[in-house]
């Protein structure tokens, strides 16, 4: 265990509890850092999205949640952001408005402009993954593998974050049965994500929720990518994603594992308004 994560969706989004039982558990697993990281608000009726009219609603409830446990464990104010071209808000902007400690970005809609237009690659339906890589992408898988990781490089480009999320999410539905890691076009596409990222400077999550919900057989991003990653010198956090309390440090054993098998002895921590680095297994941030 690290003892922190900062990736964590409540009852503003998708996830299942409210705010105070995500404190009360971290403290209960001896936490020393959590961070609140609902899904940004998207100008259509969804079940996943923080609603705009309750924005201010979450970030004084984190806000409040700061201040009461303040000597007992850090806690920080985040949204993952979701890049939807031409509907999603500004992330700078937001950030701004919000005051936002940090900023995850991700992609789970590929498409752009319209509800109609978009691809979810994301939930526990995989025939939805299915329907869309059909009625989008006339079942070429490279298309839409291509379509994602455009998106992805857009929003690396265009948007001003932090912490970019579970970037090989494309993967989960597709459980090698329209492609394989290992196939050069598809690493390609990795290579130039892994590039932007570090031209940007960003942070990559790894994300241990594909494995618990046995969604997928390997973290977010894949191990071999990890690798590669050390190489370029990409700095890490490890997160669950949580949607409820008890996930809140699932599999983090194994993350720490495959990082260490990847050649990283640190991770990122954010502390006084900073990013800074801290040993992968400190007793101090257990």
């Amino acid at each position: 265990m690290t003892g922190i994560n900062y990736h964590m969706h409540t009852l503003y989004s998708d996830g299942r509890n409210k705010p105070l039982d995500y404190v009360e558990e971290a403290l209960r697993q001896g936490m020393t850092a959590i961070g609140f990281s609902d899904h940004s608000p998207l100008p259509f009726d969804n079940p996943f999205s923080l609603k705009r009219e309750q924005l201010q609603n979450y970030v004084s409830e984190i806000r409040g949640l700061q201040e009461e446990f303040k000597d007992q464990i850090d806690i920080f104010l985040s949204i993952e952001m979701d890049y939807v071209p031409g509907m999603s808000e500004d992330f700078g902007q937001l950030k701004e408005l919000a005051k936002l400690d940090y900023v995850i970005g991700s992609v789970h809609l590929v498409g752009k402009d319209a509800e109609e237009n978009l691809w979810f690659t994301d939930g526990p339906d995989s025939q939805i993954y299915d329907n869309g890589l059909r009625d989008f992408y006339g079942n070429d898988i490279r298309k839409a593998v291509g379509a994602f990781y455009d998106q992805t490089n857009e929003m690396i480009q265009s948007q001003q974050f932090d912490v970019i999320g579970h970037f090989d999410k494309i993967k989960m539905h597709n459980q090698n049965r329209f492609f394989r890691e290992g196939e050069t076009w598809y690493r390609n596409h990795i290579f130039e994500t892994l590039n932007l990222i570090v031209e940007k400077g960003l942070i990559v999550e790894i994300n241990t929720r594909g494995i618990y919900k046995k969604r997928c057989d390997s973290l977010y991003p894949s191990g071999w990518i990890l690798k590669e990653m050390k190489q370029m010198g990409v700095p890490v956090i490890i997160s669950s994603d949580a949607h409820q309390p008890e996930e809140i440090q699932m599999e983090f054993p194994r993350a720490i594992e495959t990082l260490q098998a990847a050649g990283y002895n640190e991770m990122m921590v954010f502390k006084n308004g900073i990013w800074q680095n801290a040993p992968l297994c400190d007793d101090k941030l257990r």
